[in-house]
């Protein structure tokens, strides 16, 4: 037994600590600092032996990249308030200056982390058949290679540039690698300076033919450099360096922007030119070519960053190579459930028998673009409402809803301009919707619009019937293949009303009256959950079974957290499932004793959202309440956001999120580190022996209860799977062309 088998495993003994940590802002773990280590366990896949090579070096990129989404972000807000000399403290009490020392501190020793992986990855590339070489390495018919393919492909799109009184400095965008080289004139030794920005279109890995099976790369800096001498005829180099840059990527947009779309149009613009939050600088750099770098940048000391090694380990991802499939996790195709097939892939039919709920991405998401295309055709549909938050380039979705409103249908879309980083491709999205005769409307302006909502409108006879769903991800059809989601549909009337309600109220601003089986922030969300808790600890109380079962990405929010320290004092049990920030401080006697918290990361990104309170049954229990929600526990989800919490009420669904969903997770030992009281996080010694449950293996192996159809329900699985990595369900499905988008963005 493991005590990350939170089934079977008692709950550890109380920690004593002080009592400014049981009772003074640091009874919460620090946000920042909590997000950091979540990116430690992130990192720390790409050392575990049991995930194949070429994936664990994804792990590495996903890293790196989430390191700097974070800087963009987060840094740089913490960064501009200190600026400002805000020394308004954070929940655990610390100032932004406090936090800004503290942050780099980690993220320095992470950043070195990184670069220590990738050396070792590296070197069993090298013994797999992928080398990496450097200019040493090439001979002469790599030369020749590289010279035909420099001029056909890579001198076209370059740009150098002097950098002298009459060529001043250009600016870097964020993320702007850069090869900077130091060079003296051959005829009379006079120096130049000159910087050759590194196109992000041009693969940063370059490859050479194969020699004896082997895939060889040369990093394009290196072709750069062995080329110096087309690029700047007449010169030779005598130093050289890279860099990349970092810049502040969040946005600003006037609340009272007459056209919000134009606003966000600005803005996108203004975050290309924000100001550098990190400079990241090879550690052999000429001094004077480094103190020009500086200088320019207008970047100080303590936010640069120096490298002995490969800058920019986001670009590893391009040496996940298809080819080796050998070297990536066997390939998994999402069941269509039987319901689905019973009805000959009908989704209303298969919605009218009963409830259903899809767990993505072990459930293919393509059922809910066809839930969508199969109304867009439908000459008994009226009317389609839609919320859009993320998506695809080129979104099935959004191409349903175009064919709808092109169909005749009332369609009506609800972009959010301002999800982090896809506003761009919400803008081109929502144009593209009002082109094909959709009603586009972007909500609030002091609020994101975070629900995933969609509701279908059909004539049946003489009476109107709405088709809901609720779900706890984004539209999205490609971080629906790694990213774990529920996918809830019905036909319910009360739900229809409800979500009906909601897209009132975001087109609308008018508070809805009523709602009936629906919680949505800012409203209502937060005190509900709240009651949740409190009715747990009442039931505690009065000596009846009580305890609370959570599964969030993140939970921060504190009056919620002090609402589960009031429960874990009257005598609730209390476990979380939180995949990365997590505020709470388990396991402290006269606090929290009764809470503990635990953290899955494999090779799926956990990003459903699911709460049960066992309602004086315990858990689990066919008494318990059960609820799936769009809604981390975070301050902006709760305070500053329109999410939704939605009861299920049928039975079966019910079971299937409890008995399934909910007890795998908190079965999974494999994949599983536990929170300690000292805010650390330790997997378990017997996560890396023998053959211990991992709960993404569980779901690929069994089909979900609620789409079993005519299969019936009877066959409830064990908590079991096959012990044996190789027999993962493979079945033949080619993986993407591409990998998907790595899990960046954690907090939506």
């Amino acid at each position: 037994m493991t005590e990350t088998d939170f089934l079977s495993a008692p709950f550890p003994a109380p920690v004593s600590l002080s009592a400014a940590k049981r009772t003074g802002p640091r009874r919460f773990f620090n946000r920042e600092l909590s997000w950091l280590a979540f990116n430690w366990r992130v990192l720390e896949e790409a050392e575990n032996p049991r995930v194949p090579l070429l994936e664990r070096l994804r792990f590495v990129s996903i890293s790196a990249t989430n390191l700097d989404e974070f800087y963009t972000v987060r840094v740089a807000g913490l960064r501009e308030l200190a600026h400002a000399g805000n020394t308004n403290p954070a929940a655990d009490g610390r100032t932004p200056a406090e936090q800004l020392r503290l942050i780099r501190l980690e993220a320095r020793r992470l950043m070195a982390a990184q670069l220590r992986t990738w050396f070792r990855i590296k070197r069993e590339m090298e013994a797999a058949g992928i080398s990496i070489l450097t200019l040493s390495k090439l001979n002469k018919g790599d030369q020749k290679h590289l010279a035909h393919l420099f001029m056909d492909q890579v001198f076209p799109v370059l740009s150098p540039l002097a950098i002298d009184p009459a060529h001043p400095f250009p600016f870097i965008p964020n993320t702007g690698y850069v090869l900077a080289l130091q060079m003296e004139r051959v005829t009379d030794g006079r120096g130049l300076q000159a910087l050759l920005p590194i196109p992000a279109q041009i693969p940063r890995f370059v490859r050479l033919p194969d020699k004896r099976g082997k895939a060889r790369f040369l990093p394009l800096e290196d072709l750069l450099l062995l080329n110096a001498d087309v690029l700047f005829p007449g010169y030779s180099v005598t130093g050289s360096c890279t860099f990349r840059v970092l810049r502040d990527s969040d946005l600003e947009v006037e609340d009272e922007a007459e056209d919000l779309v134009r606003e966000f149009e600005v803005a996108l613009k203004r975050r290309r030119r924000g100001e550098v939050v990190r400079l990241k600088i090879s550690s052999n750099a000429p001094d004077l070519l480094a103190d020009v770098i500086k200088q320019e940048l207008n970047v100080s000391e303590d936010e640069v960053i120096p490298v002995h090694g490969m800058i920019g380990l986001a670009d590893l991802k391009e040496l996940v190579l298809d080819e080796r499939r050998d070297l990536q996790w066997p390939a998994y195709a999402p069941r269509v459930p039987e319901r689905v097939q019973d009805h000959e892939g009908d989704m209303f039919a298969a919605i009218r028998q009963k409830d259903m709920l899809l767990h993505h991405p072990y459930e293919t998401f393509d059922l809910v673009i066809r839930f969508l295309k199969q109304a867009a055709n439908d000459p008994d549909v009226v009317a389609i409402k839609q919320t859009l938050y993320r998506t695809s380039q080129d979104s099935p979705i959004v191409a349903a809803l175009c064919e709808a409103a092109e169909n005749g249908k009332t369609v009506t879309a609800l972009v959010e301009l301002k999800a982090r980083f896809d506003e761009a491709a919400n803008i081109r999205q929502s144009r593209r919707l009002e082109r094909a005769g959709a009603h586009v409307t972007y909500g609030f302006t002091s609020y994101k619009t975070h629900a995933k909502i969609s509701t279908v409108v059909r004539r049946e006879g003489t009476q109107l019937v709405t088709y809901t769903h609720y779900g706890t991800g984004n539209y999205h059809p490609i971080t629906a293949r790694i990213y774990t989601d529920l996918s809830f549909f019905t036909c319910d009337a009360a739900l229809g009303r409800d979500a009906t309600k909601v897209f009132n109220y975001v087109g609308g601003y008018a508070p809805p009256a009523a709602l009936e089986n629906l919680s949505i922030s800012p409203l209502s969300l937060k005190a509900d959950i709240i009651a949740c808790i409190a009715h747990e600890a009442d039931l505690a109380r009065a000596g009846k079974p009580a305890a609370i079962w959570v599964k969030m990405n993140s939970l921060m929010e504190p009056d919620v957290i002090d609402a589960l320290y009031g429960a874990s004092q009257a005598g609730v049990k209390i476990e979380l499932v939180i995949r990365g920030i997590c505020g709470v401080r388990p396991g402290v006697k006269g606090l929290s004793e009764n809470i503990r918290v635990k953290s899955v990361v494999g090779r799926f990104l956990e990003h459903s959202r699911i709460a049960c309170f066992g309602n004086g049954g315990g858990l689990p229990s066919k008494k318990a309440r059960v609820f799936i929600s769009s809604a981390d526990w975070m301050g902006r989800n709760l305070n500053r956001r329109v999410e939704t919490l939605v009861e299920i009420t049928n039975p079966t669904v019910k079971a299937q999120i409890v008995d399934q969903i909910m007890a795998a997770n908190m079965h999974d030992v494999a994949q599983s580190w536990v929170l300690r009281p000292d805010g650390k996080w330790e997997r378990p010694a017997e996560a890396m022996q023998g053959h211990p449950f991992s709960c993404h293996r569980f779901f690929m192996e069994h089909p979900s209860l609620s789409g079993r159809g005519s299969a019936g329900v009877g066959d409830v699985p064990a908590l079991t799977h096959s012990h044996d990595p190789a027999s993962a369900p493979a079945t033949g499905a080619p993986p993407p062309s591409s990998p998907p988008s790595p899990p960046t963005k954690a907090s939506d």
